[in-house]
């Protein structure tokens, strides 16, 4: 396990804890590029990585109240069925298309964020069920497809189905990603070995970096958690898009 691995780890959690997304779709890379596993080993041993150190940071922002239990309910229930069904869908594609049609996704949602419309702070929330259900069934179908907790599809889901402010987002976000990720990760059990040292090891670091990222958050005006979760979204969705296609 090199050094530049373990600063991926760490940065896992830092931005899961800035932006409550973010680190999922880091977290495939570095486990590929970074740890050297191979893409569907990586499915779930990312899910297993994401949602420990989701949930530490879920608790982090229930203590503050910065989570909407009723959108948890919602996306939670219809997104760990979808990971389910997800799960079946990724033995069917190979390594490159799977990273492809992530980094697709990648740079879909983040140049929607960039210049679709402003949600106020001041927003009132409303998730109404069948809306939120539908959303969440979406996002937890590509939980489990591509391995991922589902937050850079999340964020923008809970802003605008759910209407809910940005930082409530941002801790909804983490509550529903660690359910999401955690039937991920049983959906994909026993499909690759496990290296437990290099999940706990991951966990560990992505669960610090989530409680440091959140102390962080709250000093930075919610405009800029908007533009930077953007701009990493693109930055690493291009990486993984270049690396797949050459």
């Amino acid at each position: 396990m090199n050094t530049l691995a373990l600063l991926g780890a760490a940065l896992i959690g830092i931005s899961l804890g800035l932006t409550g997304a973010g680190g999922s779709i880091i977290t495939l890379p570095v486990l590929v590029y970074l740890a050297g596993v191979a893409p569907k080993e990586a499915v779930g041993l990312s899910l297993f990585v994401v949602g420990t150190a989701a949930l530490v940071g879920a608790i982090q922002r229930f203590r503050v109240g910065e989570i909407h239990l009723k959108a948890v309910m919602m996306f939670a229930i219809a997104g760990m069925i979808g990971a389910v069904g997800g799960a079946k869908l990724t033995p069917l594609v190979s390594g490159p298309v799977l990273m492809t049609i992530f980094a697709v996704l990648m740079l879909i949602v983040a140049i929607n964020m960039l210049i679709g419309p402003k949600v106020e702070e001041s927003t009132e929330a409303e998730c109404r069920p069948l809306r939120c259900l539908l959303a969440g069934l979406g996002v937890g179908v590509l939980t489990g497809f591509i391995g991922v907790g589902g937050g850079f599809l999340l964020m923008p889901a809970l802003v605008k189905f759910a209407k809910l402010p940005l930082r409530v987002a941002t801790g909804t976000s983490l509550a529903v990603i660690s359910l999401n990720s955690a039937a991920g990760f049983v959906s994909h059990f026993g499909e690759a070995p496990t290296q437990w040292t290099l999940a706990f090891t991951f966990a560990a670091i992505a669960a610090a970096g989530v409680l440091l990222g959140s102390n962080f958050a709250k000093r930075l005006p919610v405009a800029r958690l908007r533009q930077g979760f953007a701009g990493m979204v693109i930055v690493t969705g291009s990486f993984v898009l270049w690396q797949s296609l050459t």
